[in-house]
């Protein structure tokens, strides 16, 4: 009976911890509950929006956590030319923000891709996926397994991104919210 009760207390401890980390981060609440929804959403096996809120969190974070730098106050409002780019990510990076924890697994190159420019612009992934997801483009999500006659979609097609944003957003928040503790206790 024992075994079986601590088993309960530490299910009960771990989905507690899971609610409130991003909250703890220090992210601020204009920013964590982008992440926090996101749980929820990819909890409830909502791909797309799990998706999608863990892209905003990530790309608020970044705005606001700017912003904030260049004039340390509450924010009241965001420059609306800086949105996620690569552009951010390397002002970002310049300012001592922790921009490697967004890099995917397998994306070795992503502090090479800050640095690439137009004709020969390549995004970071995170800023890749983030433009064409959150603009509606889905295509390279299609599953063509039973071939182009059967090709389909379902948010399903999005299941193992959404676990990558996570853990990428998990380790961002970590490391982020480390930065803004110097920079707001220095």
């Amino acid at each position: 009976m024992d075994e079986e009760i601590q088993e309960f207390i530490e299910i009960g401890r771990r989905e507690y911890q899971e609610k409130v980390f991003f909250a703890e981060r220090g992210l601020g609440a204009e920013v964590h509950w982008f992440f926090t929804q996101a749980v929820q959403a990819l909890k409830s096996e909502l791909y797309l929006p799990a998706c999608t809120s863990f892209l905003n969190g990530i790309e608020a974070s970044l705005r606001v956590t700017m912003s904030q730098v260049e004039q340390p106050a509450r924010v009241e409002e965001l420059d609306p030319i800086k949105t996620l780019s690569n552009r951010l990510l390397k002002s970002a990076q310049d300012a001592g923000l922790p921009v490697e924890a967004l890099a995917f697994p397998e994306e070795g190159d992503f502090l090479e891709k800050l640095e690439s420019k137009k004709p020969h612009l390549v995004n970071a992934e995170v800023v890749r996926v983030r433009h064409n997801l959150c603009h509606g483009n889905i295509l390279e999500y299609i599953n063509t397994d039973l071939g182009e006659d059967n090709a389909f979609f379902t948010p399903e097609c999005c299941r193992e991104l959404a676990h990558i944003l996570h853990k990428v957003s998990k380790e961002w928040a970590e490391k982020l919210g480390v930065f803004r503790q110097e920079l707001f206790n220095a």
